[in-house]
Parts: C-alpha cells; sequence; structure tokens
C-alpha cells in the first residue's frame, strides 16, 4: 500500500507542467487565427482562443478529492495565475468549440463556448475515457463564440457551477466536475434579470473537468452546415474515444442508443434527487450522459411537477421538473435528426430512438423502488408509484424531508391524523381535508406493501438510506453564501463545501429544514435568470 502511495504522489503534477495533450485539435480542422473577434466559423470544430488576463487571481476553492483522482497538485502561485488564465506554458494551446443548439425549442444556429476555454486534455492514468480529462476555464474571457457578451462570469454563478458540479457528484448523479474557483479581482457588470437594472458584481472563474464536453449540438451544427464529412469523422472518433467497445457494423446506432440510454439515466437520477436544471436546451446536452452547464437549477423545495427555476422559461414552462423526461426525448430526437445523413438505416434509427421510453420507464421503477425500500419492483408498485407522485404534487411536501421521514416510517397501521402528524415538518402549508385523506390512504397502502417485502426491515431502511439524500445543495442557502463571499466572509461557503460530500448522513442537520418563508419570494433564492 505504502510504494502504492509514494507512485501516485510521485505522478502528480503541477497545471503548468505542459503536461496537456491535444488530441482533439489534431484530429479536427480549427482556426489558428487567434482572433477573439465574434463571428461564424464554418468549416471548423474549433477556434483557439487564449484567456484574457484578469487584475488579481486568487485561489477561493479547490477539490482535493477530484485533483487526487486526476494526478494534480495543490496548486502553486504559477498554477493560480493559470487557473486565472493569466499565465499560459509553451505547449498549451487553448480554444473554444463550436456548436450549435436548439434552445427552449427554437433552433438558433451558430453558439459555441463564448466563456469557455479549454486548457486541453489533461492525462489521467487509470482513465476509462482514453486516458484524460479535458479542463476548461469558465469566465475566462470572449472567444470568437461570445457574440455581444464579455466571455466573463460572476461570482455568483461561478460559485453555484463549482459546489453544484461536486454536490451532484457525491449524490451519486453523472455529472462534470469542478476543480477550482478562482476570484479576479475584476467586476463584471450583468443585469441579473434581465430589467434593466445592470449592475456590477465580483468576477470569477471556475475551473471544470470531463471526460467530454462534447455535446449534442456539436453534431447539430456540422449536420445543419452540411459538413458530412466531420459530422461523420466526428461520431468515429467519438465512439473510438470514449465508445470503444462498439466496433463492426452499425456503430452509428449503436453508438446513438448507447447515448439514449445514458440520457434516461442521467434524467432518473435528477428525478430521484429532486434537481432541475432549467435549462435543457441541446447545447446544453451531454453526449456522455453527465449532468452540464449549471445555470439557473435547482432542487426542489416543496414538491411541485411544475417548478421551473428559470425566469426564461417562464410562462411555458419548458424545462420544468415534471417535463424533463419528455424534453430529453425531445432533445433526443434533434441529435438523431442530425445523423440521419450518417446513418445508413434511417427507419432502424427512429426506432433507436424510441428505446428512450423503455429505458426511462426501467430504470424509474427501479428507482422508485429504492427510494421506497421495496425489495424487487413489482407489477401491482407501478400503481403505488403513480400515486405518490399524485399525492406529492397534491400536497407539496418538501421533498427531501417527505422521504427522509419515510425512511423511519412505523409500518403499523395509523390513524389519519397520526399519519398527518409524523410527516406535518415536511409541509410547507396545512393540508387541506381531501389532502389529509389521501396521504392517510396512500401511507397505509405502502406500509402493507413493505410488510410484504421478502427482505428484512433493515435491508429496506439502508435501501431507502442510499437512495434518498439528507442534504441537498438549496438555492437559498447559496444565495446566503454567495452573499457572505461578497462581503469577504466564507464560513457557511466552507460548510457547504463540506456537507456536499456528505450528503446521506446526518452529519449537517443544521440545513435539514424546510425553505425558510422569506426566500420564497427573494431574489436567487426561487428563481434564477440565464444571466451570469
Amino acid at each position: 500500500m505504502l510504494a502504492a502511495l509514494q507512485f501516485l504522489s510521485f505522478m502528480k503534477q503541477h497545471l503548468s507542467s505542459d503536461r496537456f495533450t491535444y488530441d482533439f485539435c489534431g484530429t479536427f480542422p480549427g482556426d489558428h487565427s487567434g482572433s477573439l473577434k465574434p463571428r461564424q466559423t464554418p468549416g471548423v470544430l474549433y477556434s483557439e482562443a487564449v484567456p484574457t488576463p484578469v487584475a488579481k487571481p486568487a485561489l477561493l476553492a479547490w477539490s482535493d478529492e477530484l485533483a487526487e483522482e486526476l494526478g494534480i497538485e495543490r496548486p502553486n502561485e504559477d498554477d493560480i495565475n493559470l487557473l486565472g488564465g493569466n499565465l499560459g506554458t509553451a505547449n498549451m494551446k487553448p480554444y473554444a468549440l463550436c456548436y450549435a443548439g436548439h434552445q427552449f425549442g427554437n433552433w438558433a444556429g451558430q453558439l459555441g463556448d463564448g466563456r469557455a476555454i479549454c486548457l486541453g486534455e489533461w492525462p489521467v492514468d487509470g482513465s476509462s475515457t482514453n486516458g484524460s480529462w479535458e479542463v476548461q476555464l469558465k469566465g475566462a474571457g470572449p472567444t470568437a463564440y461570445s457574440r455581444r457578451a464579455d466571455g466573463r462570469a460572476v461570482l455568483r454563478s461561478s460559485v453555484r457551477e463549482y459546489l453544484m458540479s461536486e454536490a451532484m457528484h457525491y449524490l451519486g448523479v453523472p455529472t462534470t466536475r469542478a476543480l477550482s474557483l478562482v476570484t479576479t479581482g475584476d467586476q463584471v457588470v450583468r443585469d441579473m434579470f434581465y430589467d434593466g437594472r445592470p449592475a456590477y458584481e465580483p468576477g470569477a472563474i471556475v475551473c471544470r473537468t470531463a471526460p467530454s464536453f462534447l455535446r449534442f449540438g456539436n453534431f447539430e451544427m456540422l449536420a445543419a452546415r452540411n459538413e458530412l464529412d466531420s459530422l461523420q469523422n466526428l461520431v468515429d472518433w467519438t465512439i473510438t474515444r470514449y465508445y470503444p467497445h462498439i466496433q463492426g457494423e452499425d456503430q452509428v446506432l449503436r453508438w446513438f442508443g448507447e447515448v439514449v440510454e445514458r440520457t434516461a439515466s442521467m434524467i432518473v437520477e435528477w428525478v430521484r434527487v429532486g434537481f432541475v436544471h432549467g435549462v435543457m436546451n441541446t447545447d446544453n446536452m451531454s453526449v456522455l450522459g453527465l449532468t452540464i452547464d449549471y445555470g439557473p437549477y435547482s432542487f426542489l423545495d416543496n414538491y411541485d411537477p411544475d417548478f421551473t427555476p428559470n425566469t426564461t422559461d417562464l410562462p411555458g414552462r419548458r424545462y420544468a421538473f415534471g417535463k424533463q423526461a419528455n424534453m430529453a426525448y425531445w432533445n433526443l430526437s434533434c441529435l438523431a435528426n442530425a445523423l440521419v445523413p450518417i446513418s445508413k438505416d434511417v427507419d432502424r434509427l427512429s426506432e433507436v430512438l424510441k428505446t428512450y421510453e423503455e429505458h426511462y420507464w426501467t430504470k424509474y421503477y427501479a428507482m422508485m423502488g429504492g427510494k421506497l425500500g421495496l425489495d424487487h419492483v413489482r407489477d401491482e408498485d407501478i400503481q403505488i408509484f403513480q400515486e405518490f407522485e399524485s399525492m406529492l404534487a397534491a400536497i407539496q411536501p418538501d421533498m427531501t424531508i417527505f422521504y427522509q421521514l419515510l425512511i423511519d416510517l412505523p409500518l403499523d397501521a395509523q390513524t389519519e391524523q397520526e399519519v398527518v402528524s409524523y410527516f406535518q415538518s415536511s409541509f410547507y402549508d396545512d393540508l387541506s381535508p381531501e389532502g389529509r385523506a389521501q396521504l392517510h390512504h396512500l401511507i397505509h397502502k405502502y406500509q402493507t406493501r413493505r410488510k410484504a417485502n421478502a427482505c428484512t426491515a433493515e435491508d429496506a431502511k439502508a435501501q431507502m438510506q442510499s437512495s434518498n439524500p439528507r442534504f441537498v445543495l438549496r438555492n437559498y442557502l447559496l444565495h446566503q453564501a454567495i452573499e457572505q463571499l461578497e462581503k469577504g466572509e466564507d464560513t457557511l461557503f466552507r460548510k457547504l463545501q463540506e456537507a456536499i460530500k456528505d450528503p446521506y448522513s446526518k452529519r449537517f442537520e443544521e440545513f435539514f429544514e424546510t425553505r425558510p418563508g422569506w426566500a420564497t419570494e427573494q431574489a436567487g433564492c426561487s428563481m434564477l435568470s440565464c444571466s451570469s
């Protein structure tokens, strides 16, 4: 063991060690002019983009656990300058990806990395993704794809992305990761709610990592421009690098089938923990099935399927919690359309797309069985799952607290008053007579089903504890932490940074409470805009 640890320590290097590689850039055509002028870039898949220096980069947060996995040393002064966009190395050739997308159901054309700059691919020993992870700086200045924006990010949005990326990882949800958070010493102008009241906010940069940041929109862009050779090459490269087990015939169909399944798995995990992405455009959908681009997201407080945390998503609520599964299917259909020009069998491509429904419901039922502590999912359990959904939507308890209370629910029959009293701490409002009766009826039915388990009560409870988080990173907590940081106080931020690592334990009981009343209408606590 000691020898292994010494070897791991020996292998760790600083980010500024000229260790980055550029397989993507070496494979595909790119714009090497270095121009940061916003423009269309037909014929290329990326444009070189050097980060724009900032006034005073300072390290606010660092993920030791992720750094250990990637074989990266804690940052020294040079590393901090690199993470702030103020320092490059001789081997680095940073770039921004070109992609397109459907935004809120409408074709938006070319988009691209407007404020994310990839430093390169960092080799990772033992990685299952062809041996490297991409390392990006988000908020490091303009690129060819910034359009009318400045390529910067503010502390508010950067804290949210840094903490939530890591929170989702520890919850067990497929996600990109965040390595560092650096303040820039610069002020950035943002109109937070697009209401004509721009204001200066402190700037920051997140260093985020993933095996790949390829999105549905990368493939849509090439199909829209009829750059079919590049489209075929990108699909082949993606399969070789990230799906190497797919070989032989029908590779495009088989690859698309795995993207469909991974996407279904990701959405089921969102539902399990009550996560609402808020902006599920096709340019925000990963071909690796990872949660990507954390903007106006939220966890559910009260269980409302129509809740969207994104003010831009009103009034249609296209990306509301209860619509995310359908929106994922719609986005997959856009990816399928992009693959039509290189698919040898369009009918089979359509059939593969339709497998999403089976994947989703199979995974959803298994997930719900875990949340409810059932030994295995029986046919009759599907009705119970549907009744839980209807009941929760009707009485709207706090999702996290309700499922935590369910873990320790006595299985003996109880009166209506006893049941309502037991779950009282999860309610935001007093229940109507109809709500009380609905809750009592379903809990009694659930108790009967739990008693029929073939597994022990202890095993069922352990299953529920691993399926239902006790701590989730609520928006009002993020809002409070951000306010404190803007005043120079980091106590709550540091505490949240620890709490996200242990979301299934009772270590952080101070956060185990319903959303406070003041946070319901407070800007940044319930709903946010895409502005950052």
